[in-house]
Parts: C-alpha cells; sequence; structure tokens
C-alpha cells in the first residue's frame, strides 16, 4: 500500500472517531438534560405538595337529574281527579312535584308539576279550587285543569296564566272513553304538545323564579338529624275516604305509593308510583259559606307549622313557613337551616289540622334480586 493511501485512511478514520465522540458527546447532553428536567420536576412536586398547591384531579360531580337546576323553563301545574272512580291515573311518575290537599267530601286533588318532562297522557285532569293556585304562583307555572270552582275563577281571573279543558277539549285535551268511568273522570291532557297553546298565549317566558327546593345529586344522609326517626312505613289519614300510604323499597332507596289501601298504579305502564322525597305538614281547612251547598274547603295556608321531611327511610322534623299566596313556601330545619332534598321526585302531603300522620319503622320492602349460578 502506497504511503499516500496510508495517509488517506488515517485521515479517514480520524474523521470517524470524531463523528463518534460528538454523537456520543450530544447523547450525555441530552441524557443529562433530561435527568436534570426529572429533578427540577420531582423538586418542584415536592415543593408543591409542601405547600398545598397540587390537588388531586378532581371528577366531574354529578348533575341533578330529576330536572334541569339552570333551567328557566315555566313548569305547568296539572290538577289530577284523585276521587276512587277516577282511578288509576296517568302520567304522575314525570312530574318533579306532586301535592296532595283535601277538597269536599274528605277527597283529595293532586297537582302534579312538569318541567322537563312532558308526558303525552296526563289526568284525568279534574276541575281548579282556588287554594291550588296558591302552589300554582309558588312555582311561576301555568295552570292547567278543567273547569273549577268560583272562587277559582275569580283567582284565576286576576291574571293567572291557565290552560282549560272547557275551552280547549279537542285540542290538547282529551277523552278517554275507552276507560268505562263516569264522563267526568275521563279527561287528559297532551302536555307534549301543550307548549303550541301556552306559545299563543303568551305564556312561554322565562320564569323569573327559583326553584321551589334545592336538589343534592349526593345522597343526603339523614341518620345523625336532630330529632330523625326511622320511617319504613308512612300513613296518611286525610279524612275517612281517603288514606294515602308509603312503604320503604331499601334497595331502591325510594317509597312505594298506595292510597286507601290499593296500590296507587300508573293507568299506561301498570308501575306503581315511587317517590324520593316525601314533605308532610297540617293546615286548617274549612267549609266555605258561598251558599251552593258543595262543601267547597279554603286553607288557612299562610304563616308557619311543623312537619317532616322524609327521604331514603328517615323522618327529620322540620317548620313550613309561607308569607303570602303567591310566595314560597320555606322549609327549614329545626336549627332554621333550609332543607336541601335528595335528587328525585317529591309529594307534598298538606292534610287537614284533624288528620293523622302515623311514621313507623317496620319491614321495608325489599326487591327480590334473581341470581344466576356460574356454569
Amino acid at each position: 500500500m502506497s504511503e499516500g493511501k496510508r495517509a488517506r485512511q488515517g485521515e479517514a478514520g480520524k474523521k470517524t472517531g470524531v463523528k463518534l465522540l460528538i454523537a456520543l458527546l450530544v447523547i450525555v447532553i441530552i441524557i443529562a438534560g433530561v435527568l436534570l428536567a426529572l429533578k427540577l420536576l420531582n423538586k418542584g412536586q415536592e415543593q408543591a405538595i409542601v405547600t398545598g398547591e397540587i390537588q388531586e384531579q378532581e371528577e366531574p360531580k354529578p348533575q341533578v337529574q330529576i330536572v334541569d337546576v339552570n333551567s328557566k323553563t315555566r313548569p305547568y301545574a296539572v290538577m289530577i281527579n284523585n276521587n276512587h272512580e277516577a282511578w288509576p291515573q296517568c302520567g304522575l311518575q314525570d312530574a318533579y312535584i306532586v301535592y296532595e290537599i283535601v277538597a269536599e267530601g274528605g277527597i283529595t286533588r293532586m297537582m302534579a308539576l312538569y318541567k322537563d318532562k312532558l308526558p303525552e297522557k296526563v289526568g284525568s285532569v279534574r276541575s281548579a279550587r282556588h287554594y291550588f293556585i296558591d302552589y300554582v304562583e309558588e312555582n311561576d307555572a301555568i295552570f292547567v285543569h278543567w273547569g273549577g270552582s268560583p272562587q277559582a275563577y275569580n283567582r284565576i281571573d286576576t291574571g293567572i296564566d291557565d290552560l282549560d279543558g272547557i275551552a280547549l277539549e279537542g285540542t290538547v285535551f282529551f277523552r278517554d272513553k275507552t276507560l268505562g268511568r263516569a264522563y267526568e273522570h275521563t279527561g287528559f291532557i297532551n302536555l307534549a304538545e301543550a307548549k303550541a297553546y301556552a306559545d299563543e298565549k303568551g305564556y312561554t317566558r322565562d320564569t323569573d323564579k327559583a326553584l321551589l327546593l334545592n336538589y343534592s345529586a349526593e345522597g343526603i344522609d339523614l341518620s345523625a338529624k336532630e330529632g330523625v326517626e326511622t320511617a319504613d312505613e308512612i300513613t296518611l289519614k286525610y279524612s275517612d275516604y281517603q288514606t294515602t300510604s308509603y312503604l320503604y323499597d331499601a334497595d331502591n332507596k325510594v317509597y312505594k305509593r298506595s292510597m286507601s289501601g290499593e296500590a296507587n298504579v300508573d293507568l299506561e305502564t301498570g308501575e306503581q308510583y315511587t317517590v324520593k322525597n316525601i314533605i308532610v305538614y297540617k293546615v286548617e281547612n274549612y267549609t266555605i259559606n258561598d251558599g251552593s251547598g258543595k262543601g267547597r274547603q279554603d286553607l288557612d295556608n299562610l304563616g308557619s307549622g311543623s312537619g317532616y321531611y322524609i327521604s331514603e327511610g328517615y323522618a327529620v322534623p322540620i317548620t313550613w313557613e309561607k308569607e303570602t299566596h303567591s310566595g314560597q313556601t320555606v322549609y327549614k330545619y329545626e336549627n332554621g337551616e333550609e332543607i336541601t332534598v335528595n335528587d328525585g321526585n317529591t309529594f307534598i302531603q298538606i292534610l287537614p289540622t284533624n288528620g293523622k300522620i302515623t311514621i313507623e319503622p317496620g319491614e321495608p320492602v325489599q326487591t327480590e334480586v334473581e341470581t344466576q349460578e356460574a356454569a
């Protein structure tokens, strides 16, 4: 090999060595940089932990399901027939609040509120009574009824937004003549289509009232509340004609509803109505001397009193206060804190003062769960 060739090979070897050395240095620098970055990161995390700046990543909070708490849509308040000859009712499971109050003859009527779920068949719809309008107004609702007493129409004429089956029969109000009932017990409303009529009348503005109740998407532990008692069986005697009762289903954490010894079932589904929250209290009622001889009632429902909030197997003493007919009823624990209710439907049971409230521990309903042995 010539000296020139050996020289060229030597030069090439030197260049290769330099490249390898440079590559090695680059690798070393990269590794050192990574190690330094990790060290600084760890040091920063340690410092953040010491100063309390690092928090665990929060999971999305559960949202209330019974209503959209941010919605400004006005609810519909539907007068529901509770004459025993009108059973079963239809669509009550979709209501987020239902009031039950005594009417003439010891018969009760209910008023069901719907906000986000608007069923196609609700009823049977019955005539208005004026004291129910207090609870229409406290929810800023559109009042749905089929006729009414003179006292109710006088109140409606003061500016209550209403849909009346007498005027609208054959539209969103309809008769179900297949039921084999007396004619006055066959009237229903399609709430899914009612909005068009409410639009025509200019009723569908945004509401300026907050929801009547405060809801918690997370379960509320009532067991430690002052005065708490076990509430597996609740019996509410309105009169010799009407008794409403509840039996706790511990597996599903709801109450199964019955009336006068019969399961309160839905006309369409056949399923027994279930209730998450029960608010119960008494107010004075008396017969109006209006010359009609029909025994129409009035309520002394302004002022304050005591009652119970019942949910998930417990009953807690509460107070209620209603200052004006249109003002919202405020419910508080005995310590003065406003109550928050569990996420679910609520039945507000307003009894006469001669009614009877019985709350008992007992054998709560256990839902049967079928099990299957592994093959």
